[in-house]
C-alpha cells in the first residue's frame, strides 16, 4: 500500500551574514537558530509513522534533514527535483540598488513566468512528480521531503488549483514549516500546515528566496 501522507518541510534559517540571495550557491548551511528550527520541525511530527525521508541536495536542506534521521532512523534519499530553482539574482543583495540597476531590468520583464529564473510551471511539475514517486514507492506510513520555499509554494498552489504566478510576499511557507498532503481519490489534497519554528520565540532571517 502506498504512503498515506507527504510532508513538505522547508529548511531552517541559513547562516547568511552578507544577506544575499544564496540560491544554489555552495557553502550556505544552517545557522545555530536554523539547526534548532530543524529540530523543532522533527519534534512536531514525533509519533507519526514516518517511513521515508527525502532531501534536496543543497547543504541547508541536508542539514535540516539530519534531525529527522536522528528521530526516525531514516537516511535521506537525495532528490534533485526538490532543489531551489535557478535564479539570475543569485549572489546579489535584493535591495533597491539591485532592482533599479538597468542591467537587471531584462530579468524582470515577465514576473508571471518568472523571467529571472526557472518557470513556475516547471517547478510545480518537478515537485508533483517527486511527490507522486515518493507516494508510490513508499509502502505505507508518511513521507518527509525537505525542500525550499518556492518549490513547496508551487506544490501548494498547483494542488489547490491556484494560479502559479503570485506575489512572493504573500507566501505561507515559513522556515522549517511543514505543509502536509494526503493522497485521496487519485490526487493530492492539502491537509495541514504547521510552523514549528515559531515556538522558539525568535525571528529568523529569511532572505534567500525570490
Amino acid at each position: 500500500m502506498p504512503a498515506d501522507v507527504i510532508h513538505l518541510v522547508r529548511h531552517g534559517e541559513v547562516e547568511n551574514p552578507k544577506r544575499i540571495l544564496y540560491g544554489r550557491l555552495e557553502g550556505y548551511g544552517l545557522s545555530e537558530l536554523g539547526h534548532r528550527m530543524a529540530e523543532a520541525a522533527a519534534r512536531a511530527l514525533g509519533g507519526h509513522p514516518i517511513t521515508a525521508l527525502y532531501s534536496s541536495p543543497l547543504q541547508r536542506a541536508r542539514e535540516s534533514a539530519a534531525p529527522w534521521t536522528a528521530a526516525f532512523g531514516l537516511e535521506p534519499h537525495i532528490d534533485e527535483r526538490l532543489i531551489e530553482p535557478a535564479n539570475r539574482f543569485e549572489g546579489k543583495r535584493m535591495d533597491r540598488a539591485t532592482l533599479l540597476n538597468p542591467m537587471h531590468w531584462p530579468w524582470m520583464v515577465n514576473p508571471a513566468r518568472p523571467s529571472w529564473g526557472e518557470a513556475f510551471a516547471s517547478i510545480a511539475d518537478r515537485m508533483l512528480a517527486a511527490m507522486t514517486d515518493a507516494h508510490q514507492r513508499t509502502e505505507g506510513g508518511e513521507v518527509v521531503m525537505v525542500s525550499h520555499q518556492l518549490p513547496i509554494w508551487m506544490a501548494h498552489r498547483a494542488i489547490s488549483g491556484t494560479r502559479l504566478a503570485h506575489d512572493p510576499r504573500a507566501r505561507r511557507c515559513a522556515l522549517s514549516s511543514i505543509t502536509s498532503f494526503a493522497w485521496r481519490d487519485g490526487a493530492f489534497t492539502e491537509i495541514g500546515y504547521q510552523d514549528p519554528g515559531a515556538e522558539l520565540g525568535e525571528t529568523p532571517i529569511d532572505l534567500g528566496a525570490v
